[in-house]
């Protein structure tokens, strides 16, 4: 009996072994093909805009890995199958590149483009460093196919042509090569028929951007960038909310915010002027100081704020936030083609009216709240507690980050010296600024001549 129960159970065994046997032998039996699934954790996308005649040429080179849902043969340990490949490189180009990108002459969309050459290059081809060379060999003779290149690590370069009406015309483009990877990068490089070539590099989609930009273009984007920024950036928002919990009274709050607004514009455009420290270890120094306010925002609230040192806190710390706010300026800039004033003042005007629309949301709820929920005492201590604990945490966050930047004793040389002069200019501006605001902001709590009058009868 126990023989017999052996035997059914090896018997079993085997019936549920074959199955997995012959996958195997089948998978190491068939052609091996790429793996169309994997997402590449980095993707670097080089691109030429080129307008010419009546014909905007883009030119474009990308990790051929990136092509996912394309099964490219190969042949042997990995290498790609040259002639197998070669019919699937035009639909590779246009489901990820040609179908991804929209270009603009004068903000009309131009049509669908045509694909006019495809060509699977070696990761060590240098062409793509000049418009020309990149074209030269994008539309030359393709690769032997004896070239044993494995096929992850080639590459897939593509000329787009679109008909336009004139070289002369603006032109803009709206790529959408995020999906290319985990991290996508884009270097473009706009060489118009007239000018200067322009240079971009972003991270991901940028939206639609203006290669030529009118005034007006580059304002709206800015604008729309710095509102956008003191709307997501919570750590500013909190401490706008402390500046203003004990004082929501229009006088005191004009005083408070004029003299924040002062401080940061001054410090974002010298930070977008070259004038900030160019240390690795300074963003994260800022990002601390920038916690640190808020705490110390937090703290004055919960022990008792004074409106006199109030505005002269906000002008303080404002300085710190300018330098926070000109991190998300710096790398946008590239977009304010030749129109770096209007960007600069555009991008404020943006932060400021993210503050207002911050301020005339918060006052009339804490109004409301202070007048039929606590009292205003209490509830200064207990919203300050609440936001006194949360930047306290990533005071410390930040704090432990920046002690991992090694600070070494500056070489005082040429350089040193450059620096030291901008530092002084950038001083002297702060210390004007404080200075009329000290005089505007006395001139303003003095009593006038009637009122004087009026109280000595």
């Amino acid at each position: 009996m126990i023989l017999r129960r052996l035997s059914l159970i090896r018997l079993g065994l085997l019936r549920l072994g074959l199955p997995a046997i012959l996958a195997v032998g089948l998978i190491v039996a068939l052609p091996a093909r790429g793996d169309a699934h994997d997402i590449p954790s980095s993707v670097t996308v080089l691109a030429f805009v080129r307008p010419q005649g009546r014909t905007l040429r883009l030119v474009m080179r990308v990790p051929l890995e990136a092509m996912r849902d394309v099964n490219f043969p190969f042949t042997g340990p990995g290498y790609l199958d040259l002639h197998a490949a070669a019919p699937l490189m035009n639909g590779a180009a246009k489901v990820w590149l040609a179908d991804e990108v929209t270009m603009y002459e004068n903000d009309r969309r131009l049509p669908e483009p045509a694909i006019v050459a495809t060509q699977v290059s070696l990761p060590s081809d240098r062409s793509f460093a000049e418009y020309s060379t990149a074209l030269s060999h994008a539309t030359g003779a393709p690769l032997p196919e004896s070239t044993q290149i494995v096929w992850n690590q080639a590459m897939l370069d593509v000329v787009l042509e679109y008909p336009i009406q004139s070289d002369s015309s603006r032109f803009s483009i709206d790529p959408a090569f995020a999906r290319l990877g985990v991290r996508t990068t884009t270097v473009l490089r706009f060489l118009p028929a007239r000018g200067a070539e322009r240079a971009f590099e972003y991270v991901g989609d940028p939206g639609l951007i203006h290669l030529a930009p009118h005034w007006y273009q580059s304002a709206l984007r800015f604008v729309h960038l710095g509102f956008d920024h003191i709307l997501s950036g919570i750590d500013h928002l909190l401490f706008i909310f402390c500046l203003v919990i004990p004082f929501r009274k229009i006088r005191p709050l004009v005083a408070i915010i004029s003299s924040f607004t002062v401080a940061h514009s001054i410090t974002l455009i010298a930070s977008a002027l070259g004038f900030a420290p160019s240390a690795l270890w300074f963003p994260p120094l800022i990002e601390a100081l920038i916690a640190l306010s808020i705490v110390y925002m937090a703290l004055e609230n919960i022990v008792g704020a004074k409106l006199e040192r109030r505005w002269m806190i906000a002008f303080g710390f404002g300085l710190v936030h300018g330098f926070g706010f000109s991190f998300a300026l710096r790398e946008s800039m590239q977009f304010a083609g030749a129109h770096l004033a209007t960007s600069l003042v555009s991008f404020n005007v943006g932060v400021e009216l993210g503050q207002l629309l911050l301020i005339a949301v918060a006052v009339p709820v804490l109004n409301w709240a202070f007048a039929h929920a606590v009292e205003e005492r209490m509830g200064t201590i207990i919203l300050s507690a609440i936001v006194a604990h949360t930047a306290w945490h990533w005071m410390i966050d930040r704090g432990t980050v920046l002690m991992q930047y090694r600070f070494q004793m500056p070489v005082f040389d040429a350089a040193f010296a450059a620096g030291a002069m901008r530092a002084l200019m950038l001083a002297l501006i702060v210390g004007a600024a404080g200075w009329g605001l000290f005089e505007l902001y006395g001139r303003l709590g003095r009593p006038s001549a009637a009122a004087r009058s009026r109280t000595a009868q």
